[in-house]
């Protein structure tokens, strides 16, 4: 399981590991364009059924930090997501997929809108799956965290960052 876990990697062609997104994907509110980035992986372990992707924010100030895309029960066949793909009720509709509640309140992407001051990190987390599909409709961040427990393979992270004066 191990070695699992070290060849899993995701990355991402629209920022670099720990470097600045770009204000295409910060927030509409913040002044961005709100584009989901591209996301690319691969070494998933074997016996991965599904991906679920947790874009989470741990340094915002508020307890659990804040969960700015939630989306699984995408398919062990896909390897990408391009920019803009933001995870909505059109994906679902279209693919399947299931898109969970963010801390915005929303079923889609929301991309960074941290409040002035240092740069805040934020993690996309790409689980490897042992089941084809997790039950529920529009998870929270918690919930399928919860939901996964027991059936996550392996786990890869790809980190940006971003902040505002």
């Amino acid at each position: 399981m191990i070695f699992a876990a070290l060849t899993f990697t995701i990355a991402s062609a629209t920022f670099k590991p720990n470097g600045t997104m770009p204000m295409s994907t910060v927030y509409a509110r913040c002044g961005g364009q709100n584009h989901s980035p591209e996301l690319h992986w691969q070494g998933a372990p074997e016996g991965t059924r599904s991906f679920a992707l947790i874009v989470h924010d741990p340094d915002a100030p508020r307890p659990g930090g804040w969960y700015h895309w939630v989306f699984y029960n995408m398919p062990a066949s896909l390897h990408s997501l391009p920019e803009g793909a933001a995870a909505s009720a059109q994906a679902k509709k279209h693919t399947g997929w299931d898109s969970g509640t963010t801390s915005f309140g929303e079923t889609s992407y929301g991309g960074p809108c941290p409040p002035p001051g240092k740069p805040h990190h934020y993690h996309f987390t790409l689980y490897a799956i042992d089941v084809p599909s997790l039950d529920g409709a529009h998870l929270t961040g918690p919930q399928l965290e919860r939901a996964m427990k027991g059936h996550i393979l392996a786990q890869a992270r790809v980190t940006g960052l971003y902040g505002r004066r």
